[in-house]
């Protein structure tokens, strides 16, 4: 069986197979009603919201309403306001589809969140081999977004930035997976198509020790300037 939704190392496969199943069962349920302005997925409520609106000009307009603050801190603070909201919402949308689903197992939970996230339209994950999923301080993710929301949001409205953009793919994606493994996480945008890297690429980890993780894959990477906002 070919993944098309997810790009995993080969260990983690079988799980990723099977998480495909769950949720394009899941999105098969699709059904769009113009006439009563409802979409329905699984009986849920869904919204359709144009990309653009969702990151550039909200993160634009949010950044605007401080303006007591520099530009850096500004948008730092814009991006934490992003980050936040995804990750309550990524919490949220994790716990209402393994209910809806019955998956229970910790790392099945993870397993359908970026299946789940290519079918939103959020992004394609692809999970790198360094990562190791655990339940516990040692945590560790590392992944791309080909194809982020954000990133290409803001390329095509603004085009290359100084920044990195994509926080609203951060905070979703920690949200889901902390509500996966019941352990608080937090992730890093280091790479950004927007701002001129070949890749979207994070880090996810529990807030103690995302700082180190950095650190040690910027030693490890010499070679490529890592983005310094943090949200």
């Amino acid at each position: 069986m070919t993944l098309e939704t997810v790009k995993v190392p080969e260990a983690f496969r079988p799980l990723f197979e099977e998480a495909e199943g769950y949720v394009r069962g899941y999105f098969d349920s699709l059904a769009m009603d113009p006439k009563q302005g409802t979409i329905t997925i699984g009986g849920e409520r869904y919204v359709l919201v144009r990309a653009a609106s969702l990151s550039v000009n909200i993160l634009e307009q949010i950044r605007d309403m401080y303006p007591g603050l520099n530009q850096a801190e500004a948008w730092d603070a814009a991006a934490r306001v992003l980050f936040d909201l995804a990750h309550t919402i990524g919490r949220n949308d994790a716990e209402a589809f393994h209910r809806a689903t019955g998956v229970t197992d910790p790392i099945a939970k993870l397993s359908t969140g970026p299946v789940h996230f290519a079918h939103t339209g959020w992004a394609f994950v692809d999970i790198l081999p360094e990562s190791k999923p655990s339940p516990d301080d040692d945590y560790y993710l590392i992944y791309d977004h080909p194809h982020s929301f954000e990133a290409d949001s803001w390329v095509a409205a603004r085009g290359r930035t100084d920044h990195c953009v994509c926080f609203m793919n951060a905070g979703y994606s920690a949200g889901w997976c902390q509500q996966s493994f019941g352990v608080g996480l937090r992730t890093r945008e280091i790479l950004c198509r927007a701002r001129g890297d070949d890749y979207c690429r994070f880090i996810m980890a529990p807030p103690g020790r995302l700082d180190e993780r950095i650190r040690a894959y910027s030693r490890a990477h010499p070679e490529e300037e890592l983005a310094a906002i943090t949200p």
